[in-house]
């Protein structure tokens, strides 16, 4: 069953773009790009379900979030719209074109492939978080300390804290933590595609510097999307559009007005 998921529309023009974070993001993380697309664009940022404001539900597979965006775009009568997902959002984009191409007039993967992956330090991010007693705490700066040992890059544990709140004085994970670990194999995996395909337009950005699309998935995104143009962004990592946000902006734009 499809979740009704939280959202932020941002942009004086008409024409709808929805965007999809990525695992432990939310609608927020694309608000660079969206003000520089606000003039033409109606954006709409999601927050999956178990992240942000969204509700939780005990499933975090790809056909269950790509429902969830699908009832979203139903619900407001965006169809069909161009459809940006990033990292997890991005698999849920992609599997939300093969599967329902009725809605997704062309659809942009920011630094993911339609395949699976086989490992990911992320779980370990999960756990540390898990494993943290928040009762123990009253301030943000002490939790963030407590996960220095455990994730030690200043920039990605800042970006983590930005999932806790405070809630009459408590302190609390805007992410379920439980189901992400439960769920993390499918979250790292790709449903079965085999015989699926979308002919509409497909971009792929790919981060010059990470190493979540690689020349081999290069064939594989082509089978399922035969129309796809691949980019690179120079100077950027898995994080592009926060890294280098006027080439990213740049490329949407060639793509989205081609």
């Amino acid at each position: 069953m499809a979740l009704e998921l939280a959202s932020q529309e941002m942009g004086e023009g008409t024409t709808p773009f929805v965007v999809l974070h990525g695992l432990f993001g939310s609608s927020k993380n694309w608000n660079m790009i969206a003000r520089r697309l606000a003039p033409d664009y109606r954006v709409h940022a999601l927050d999956m379900r178990n992240h942000g404001a969204s509700p939780w539900a005990e499933r975090m597979d790809y056909p269950s979030m790509a429902e969830d965006v699908a009832a979203y775009i139903e619900a407001r009568h965006l169809a069909p719209c161009a459809v940006l997902g990033h990292s997890m959002g991005g698999k849920a984009a992609l599997w939300l074109a093969l599967t329902r191409p009725d809605l997704v007039e062309r659809v942009i993967a920011a630094d993911v492939a339609p395949v699976a992956y086989r490992s990911s330090n992320l779980i370990d991010y999960i756990r540390a978080m898990r494993a943290l007693d928040l009762g123990r705490f009253s301030r943000r700066a002490e939790v963030e300390a407590a996960l220095t040992e455990a994730i030690p890059i200043a920039g990605e544990r800042s970006f983590l804290m930005q999932n806790l709140v405070a809630e009459d004085g408590v302190l609390r994970w805007r992410l379920n933590l439980p189901v992400l670990e439960a769920e993390f194999d499918r979250i790292i995996g790709f449903p079965d595609s085999a015989g699926l395909r979308y002919d509409g337009p497909a971009l792929f950005l790919i981060g010059a510097n990470s190493s979540y699309v690689r020349p081999a998935h290069h064939d594989e995104i082509r089978r399922m999307f035969p129309r796809a143009r691949i980019v690179t962004i120079p100077d950027s990592g898995h994080w592009l559009h926060a890294e280098q946000p006027e080439a990213v902006h740049q490329a949407l734009r060639e793509f989205l007005e081609d």
